[in-house]
């Protein structure tokens, strides 16, 4: 995809939404950690509607901490995976307690080191609480670089790459919020609404879906 495309493609973007951001509910750096520890392989609709009862009782790593891991299994148990990220998060809170003056660190070194901390949710967090143009390139990017041509790559962090290299600078913090929200309600997994689509044009799907009787 040129250049030309791409410039065109997030200035649509941003008029259609110029401020965007996670779907996640948080007040606070560290609630947005946990919230994006506990998405992992979950709907942010199940996360929100678990820490909507967590937060108003732990929200810190010391309260979080206290609460204990048998007892946080208790607000998550509805979410994928949660014996592991009680156990995680228990641990995480340990060390943002022992470590880093219970502080979310502004280091992606540090955020990695953090129990169930990888790349991406180190990534969304030097984004959407530190403001740093990082791209987590989830599912959903990850489907719509490739499809559309913006940025095909074989892996994760292939992509990643790609994009900060075609993204122009002045788009960048914005970036990964615009195509999580474009894979997740338009270019779907399954069937991409195509008619529906903003960029539809721009676009260099092949396979493009057509609106019903046309």
């Amino acid at each position: 995809m040129n250049a030309k495309k791409v410039l065109e493609i997030f200035k649509r973007f941003k008029k259609q939404n110029s401020h965007p951001t996670t779907e996640l509910l948080y007040k606070t750096p560290f609630e947005l950690l946990i919230a994006v520890v506990l998405s992992a392989q979950a709907t942010d609709v199940s996360v929100n509607k678990a820490t909507s009862k967590l937060f108003p009782v732990a929200n810190t790593p010391a309260t979080l901490f206290a609460l204990g891991e048998t007892k946080l299994k208790t607000y998550i148990k509805t979410i994928g995976l949660y014996n592991t990220k009680a156990k995680n998060i228990i641990k995480l809170c340990q060390l943002l307690i022992d470590n880093y003056h219970s502080r979310v660190p502004h280091d992606r070194t540090a955020l990695e080191s953090l129990p169930g901390v990888g790349r991406k949710t180190a990534n969304v967090i030097l984004n959407t609480a530190f403001g740093e143009p990082t791209i987590a390139v989830d599912t959903h990017i990850f489907r719509v670089a490739n499809r559309i041509g913006l940025a095909p790559g074989k892996t994760v962090r292939a992509v990643e790459e790609k994009l900060l290299i075609v993204i122009p600078k002045a788009f960048q913090h914005d970036a990964h919020h615009w195509l999580i929200l474009h894979g997740r309600y338009t270019c779907l997994a399954r069937k991409p609404r195509c008619p529906d689509c903003l960029i539809a044009d721009l676009c260099e799907y092949q396979d493009k879906t057509r609106a019903p009787n046309s």
